[in-house]
C-alpha cells in the first residue's frame, strides 16, 4: 500500500499531475527507470520528485531506479565537485535505506577524453559545426551507461528534465514527438528505451517554488551549492545531452569550462564578476584555444586521411597547449588533466611526432610524474 502520498481529486495543482504520472508509470510494469541527471534545477527536480515517489511505496512496490549524471571531466572543477558529492549522498543515504537507487557519473573513456582529442590527437577545439565533444564526451557514455541497465532488464524508461518552457527551439521539438497514453516516446537512438518528461509542462517559477520549498531534498545534503550557483552565473542550464539535436549547452551555469562552440562564456565571465575570481585563468585559456583555432599556421596542411586541407595542430602548438593546461592548473590550484590522460596524450604524441616523451617532460616541469602509472599496470 502507498504511504505519505497524496493525490488530490479535484482541480489537481502541477504538482499533483506530475505525482500521479509518475506513481502510474512506475507501477505500471516492472521496467527500471534512469533519471538523466545534470545537476541543475530541472534534472534535480525530476529526481526529488522520484525519489519522493520511492520512498513513499512500500518494498515489495518499488523496482530499480538508476540515477545517471554526466561528468565530461571539463566540468568547472566546483561543478564536478558538486555533482560527485551529489553522487555520493545518494548513493549513501539509498544503500542505508534499502532504497533501490543507484547512482553514478558516466563519464568518457581515455579514447574519448577532450584533452586527448584536443592535445594528443590535435583536434580543433569544438565549434558550431564540428561539436566532436557532444559525441565523444556526452552522448557516447551516456548512451553506453544505459544500454548496460537495458541489456540487464530488456528495457528501460528514460526520465528527462526537458521542459516546454525552456526554449522555442525546446517547445516545438518536445510538440513533434507522439506520446503514448503514459506520455512516452521511443528513444530516437536506443531500442528498447522509452522517454518520459515529467515536468514538460513546468513553468520555472514552479521548478523554483518546488526546490526551495523542499529544501532539504529527501537524500541529504541541501540544494543551497546550486542556488547559489544560479544566483551568480547568467546562461540557460545545461540539459543531459542524449542526441545531436540537443543544442549546445556552451555558456551555461552547467557546461564545460573548455567550450569553444560560443563567442563567449558569458556564464563564466559572471561566476568571476560575482567573487570566484579564481575561475580566470579558466577562462584566459579558454579564449586562447578559441583564438588559437583560426591560425592557419597551427595547423597542419594535410588532414588524419592524407587529404588536403587544415588538419590536426601541428607538435609545437600540442606541447604549447598542455604546457599552458598545466600552468592554468597551478594557478586555479585543481586537477585539469588526469595522469592517464597525459599518459595516452603521450602515446599519441608516439605515433604522430614524438621519440622523446615530451608530454612527460612538461609534466615534470610541474612536479607530474603520470610515467608511475605505467608501472602500476605492468
Amino acid at each position: 500500500m502507498l504511504r505519505n502520498l497524496q493525490i488530490s481529486d479535484s482541480q489537481p495543482s502541477q504538482i499533483e499531475l506530475t505525482r500521479e504520472l509518475l506513481l502510474t508509470n512506475y507501477l505500471a510494469d516492472n521496467r527500471p527507470w534512469v533519471v538523466a541527471y545534470s545537476g541543475g534545477k530541472d534534472s534535480t527536480l525530476v529526481l526529488q520528485l522520484v525519489y519522493e515517489l520511492i520512498n513513499s511505496l512500500s518494498p515489495e512496490q518499488r523496482k530499480p531506479v538508476y540515477v545517471l549524471a554526466s561528468d565530461t571531466r571539463v566540468e568547472a572543477p566546483n561543478v564536478e565537485d558538486y555533482l560527485s558529492r551529489r553522487i555520493t549522498e545518494i548513493s549513501a543515504h539509498a544503500l542505508a535505506n534499502g532504497l533501490p537507487i543507484h547512482a553514478e557519473l558516466a563519464q568518457p573513456t581515455m579514447e574519448q577524453s577532450f584533452w586527448v582529442n584536443l592535445i594528443g590527437k590535435g583536434y580543433p577545439p569544438p565549434t558550431r559545426w564540428f561539436r566532436w565533444c557532444t559525441s565523444k564526451m556526452k552522448i557516447k557514455p551516456m548512451q553506453t551507461a544505459i544500454e548496460n541497465v537495458i541489456k540487464q532488464y530488456g528495457s528501460v524508461i528514460l526520465l528527462l528534465g526537458t521542459r516546454m518552457g525552456e526554449s522555442i527551439q525546446r517547445s516545438q521539438t518536445m510538440s513533434k514527438r507522439e506520446l503514448s497514453s503514459r506520455k512516452l516516446n521511443p528513444h530516437t537512438e536506443m531500442a528498447n528505451a522509452l522517454v518520459m518528461s515529467p515536468i514538460a509542462d513546468w513553468s520555472s517559477d514552479e521548478v523554483w517554488e518546488y526546490l526551495f520549498t523542499n529544501n532539504p531534498p529527501p537524500w541529504g545534503g541541501s540544494h543551497d551549492f546550486m542556488l547559489n550557483l544560479y544566483r551568480q552565473a547568467n546562461g540557460g542550464e545545461c540539459p543531459v545531452v542524449m542526441d545531436l539535436n540537443t543544442p549546445s549547452c556552451g555558456g551555461s551555469r552547467f557546461g564545460c569550462w573548455t567550450c569553444t562552440v560560443i563567442k563567449a562564456d558569458k556564464s563564466m565571465e559572471s561566476f568571476i564578476e560575482n567573487g570566484e575570481e579564481w575561475m580566470k585563468p579558466l577562462n584566459t585559456y579558454r579564449n586562447w584555444l578559441k583564438d588559437i583555432r583560426e591560425d592557419d599556421a597551427r595547423r597542419s596542411p594535410l588532414r588524419r586521411n592524407g587529404q588536403e586541407g587544415n588538419g590536426p595542430f601541428i607538435a609545437s602548438t600540442r606541447k604549447e597547449m598542455l604546457q599552458r593546461l598545466l600552468v592554468t592548473e597551478q594557478q586555479v590550484k585543481q586537477s585539469l588533466i588526469s595522469d592517464e590522460e597525459i599518459v595516452e596524450i603521450q602515446s599519441q604524441w608516439n605515433k604522430d611526432f614524438d621519440i622523446m616523451d615530451s608530454a612527460f617532460t612538461i609534466a615534470e616541469q610541474f612536479g607530474r610524474e603520470p610515467w608511475k602509472i605505467l608501472h602500476k599496470t605492468q
